[in-house]
């Protein structure tokens, strides 16, 4: 038996087999929304549908989408299925208008979200034997006990220090003898800068598997990561409106994420269209939960772009794998009609010697005219070269800037430490431009 494999049978299972699952299971959780939770039976009605026209994932995209506008209009407990006297536990996501996407979970809800959070930890190699350090925040976001469940699920010591105090953080590492490091990448760029002003000798923690997600972030901050912490560095997926974490996660090929699809069906759409794409297009992640009881979602449109790939992989899983996400659709930023994520200017400055991945974009618009200015910390052994030598490299990062984007940016070099640091998501954008109202 594979042992990086939790549950072999769902995890291996042949095509068929995974179709007849989740038509089963779609089947059955459209019956229970229809007649559970009245905002989905009044869309389902307007689009003419019922129940008895979905018999397998074939009619999935007879559905109407579900997006997070939906929970708001419902909020705070209008989509969940069952009464409340079985919700056991509500979590809840910031929300950007002032009240957040609030979550609730049954009992089997929580044993479910163990289940693929056990395959995720198993999958990034972690096993009974390990100490996890779980430095996602607790509370009502998701990260800490996602983690924490799936990491006490497979016999594993768990740590839950949760998020931010960085000094604690090092002597646990160190007194608890960490061999997982779960957190958000970019906060593990920061333990590792840390580490390093510390004094730590790195030979003296036994890290072995970092675990991180909740962001985005490029093949080059992998890169650093591993190099600095030593480690490999394994990214996960999840989203709270879906379960939290355990949605997909990589194995230790590291050649996308294994999407947990007898629980979460994924398809992918044109964001403009809707229309569904087939294998390998770059689109819109969409997700329809089939197993879960208190906040099942049907089509639910995540905005992440990627794709999917149907192929078994090497460690011997035929679950569908998804691409590392490129961005949000509705995070991409529009400059002078031209597309940009954030991540296009990670990955430049990641693959610069020069450059550490502490960073800021300014948008602007002055005169009619967007402006975008990129802050960046130089390392600290080139921050004290000459100022010819300066701006030699701010036209550098300039000329790379713009080669890989297409746009003209402005660079500012900044000395090592002055970027704003997160213990949590990263603040990468300020968008200084007057808000567009319709």
């Amino acid at each position: 038996m594979n042992k990086s494999i939790w549950n072999p049978h769902f995890e291996t299972m042949s095509r068929e087999q995974m179709r007849e699952v989740q038509s089963e299971r779609l089947r059955d959780v459209v019956e229970r929304v229809y007649y559970n939770v009245p905002s989905y039976r009044a869309k389902m009605q307007a689009a003419g549908i019922g129940p008895e026209h979905i018999q397998s994932i074939d009619d999935l995209s007879k559905l109407p989408f579900t997006t997070k506008q939906d929970l708001r209009d419902n909020y705070p407990y209008g989509l969940f299925a069952v009464p409340m006297s079985e919700i056991i536990r509500i979590h809840a996501s910031s929300g950007t208008t002032g009240k957040p996407t609030v979550v609730g979970y049954s009992r089997r809800d929580i044993g479910v979200w163990s289940e693929v959070m056990a395959r995720t930890l198993t999958g990034a190699g972690a096993g009974k034997e390990d100490f996890i350090q779980i430095a996602y925040g607790y509370g009502l976001f998701t990260g800490g006990l996602g983690l924490h469940y799936g990491g006490e699920k497979i016999g594993a010591s768990v740590i839950p220090i949760s998020g931010g105090n960085t000094k604690r953080q090092l002597q646990l590492m160190q007194d608890f003898g960490s061999t997982v490091l779960a957190c958000t990448p970019s906060y593990a760029a920061y333990l590792a800068e840390a580490i390093e002003e510390s004094g730590i000798d790195r030979k003296e923690l036994k890290l072995r598997i970092g675990v991180f997600g909740a962001e985005p972030w490029t093949e080059n901050m992998r890169r650093e990561i591993e190099k600095k912490l030593q480690i490999r560095a394994i990214d996960i997926y999840g989203l709270s409106e879906i379960i939290g974490p355990g949605v997909s996660f990589e194995c230790p090929h590291q050649c996308g994420l294994h999407i947990n699809e007898d629980h979460f069906i994924p398809e992918i759409i044109d964001p403009e269209t809707l229309e569904v794409l087939p294998e390998g297009e770059l689109g819109e992640l969409v997700f329809t939960t089939v197993t879960k009881e208190g906040l099942p979602i049907i089509r639910y449109r995540t905005r992440d772009l990627t794709r999917l790939n149907f192929g078994t992989c090497a460690c011997g899983r035929t679950l569908v794998r998804m691409n590392k996400c490129t961005g949000r659709s509705d995070d991409m930023l529009i400059i002078r009609g031209v597309n940009l994520f954030p991540s296009q200017i990670e990955s430049v400055l990641l693959g610069m010697d020069e450059t550490t991945p502490h960073y800021l974009l300014v948008v602007d618009r002055v005169n009619n005219l967007d402006s975008l200015e990129l802050h960046v910390e130089v390392e600290d052994r080139f921050y004290q070269d000459t100022i010819s030598d300066l701006q030699k490299l701010r036209m550098k990062i300039q000329n790379h800037v713009e080669s890989a984007t297409g746009l003209s940016v402005s660079v500012k070099l900044v000395e090592p430490k002055t970027i704003e640091r997160s213990e949590g998501k990263a603040k990468r954008v300020i968008d200084k431009r007057p808000a567009v109202w319709s």
